[in-house]
């Protein structure tokens, strides 16, 4: 799926999880399902980091055009060194270990560890890196062009110290769901991995497929391109992503939020 697509069904999963936990007796303070789901949303564009064309290959200007590189280099080896028969040659890295279960655990753990060890400064640093995505991927008519990215790094940097300083009230959320002193913000890193792993997802619904399970091999493939019957798939960026998946997601999205917030 293309970018707006992901970031969409990435809110959508994280106002989801919001209802699902109402309904459990643990709701979200507004400002953790706010949050949640704005991080979820960057960070459902998180695995396409091995593509050098993709929205956050271009959302940090040179750094994550220099960053994609090495990504695309480093799962193109891991893909050589794991494939097995059945997996075919490639010449490039995308649409492999990124778009792996093992990744978006790796990003989520490495989140939540700097969130707990980094104090304010790297969660403002993880608020701020997800803010700039879900900017280019929710709004990406606004934000498209290389001459609205400082107006998109500036926007990202004061959202991402208002919901810092809002989070840090008492019973706003910094300790939802991990209550020990020393677990403020450790939840930062679940939306994170169910962005990534909402990605995953989109992309096996399109043609390729997508290796979600690696290193989990089937059959003769450790890189197995998980999804549907191949006649109901689609190719990204088609009709159907647009015209049909993007108004489900928003419309579960909204219906989430108003469970989430008990207004339904």
């Amino acid at each position: 799926m293309m970018g707006p697509a992901h970031s969409l069904s990435g809110a959508a999963a994280w106002l989801g999880v919001g209802a699902a936990a109402a309904a459990y007796g643990h709701p979200m303070p507004w400002p953790v399902l706010l949050v949640g789901a704005l991080i979820c949303a960057g960070a459902a564009l998180a695995p396409d980091l091995d593509h050098k064309a993709a929205t956050i290959s271009r959302s940090f200007g040179p750094l994550s055009h220099w960053v994609c590189e090495i990504v695309d280099k480093l799962s193109w080896a891991v893909y050589k060194a794991t494939r097995m028969k059945g997996d075919p040659r490639r010449n490039g890295g995308h649409r492999t270990l990124t778009h792996t279960w093992v990744w978006a655990a790796l990003l989520g753990a490495g989140a939540s560890a700097a969130a707990i060890t980094g104090g304010r400064w790297a969660v403002l640093a993880i608020l701020f890196v997800h803010m700039v995505l879900a900017i280019e991927g929710l709004l990406w008519r606004a934000a498209r062009g290389s001459s609205s990215d400082i107006l998109v790094w500036l926007l990202a940097a004061t959202s991402a110290w208002i919901l810092a300083d809002i989070l840090d009230k008492p019973g706003n959320g910094s300790d939802w769901l991990f209550t020990a002193p020393d677990q403020r913000y450790l939840w930062l890193g679940l939306p994170i991995v169910l962005g990534a792993l909402v990605h995953d997802l989109g992309d096996a619904l399109t043609v390729s497929g997508c290796p979600i399970l690696w290193p989990i091999p089937v059959g003769r493939k450790r890189w197995y391109p998980v999804g549907p019957p191949k006649a109901i798939r689609f190719r990204a960026g088609s009709w159907v992503e647009l015209k049909v998946l993007m108004p489900v997601f928003m419309l579960l999205g909204g219906v989430g939020c108003a469970a989430a917030l008990n207004v339904i």
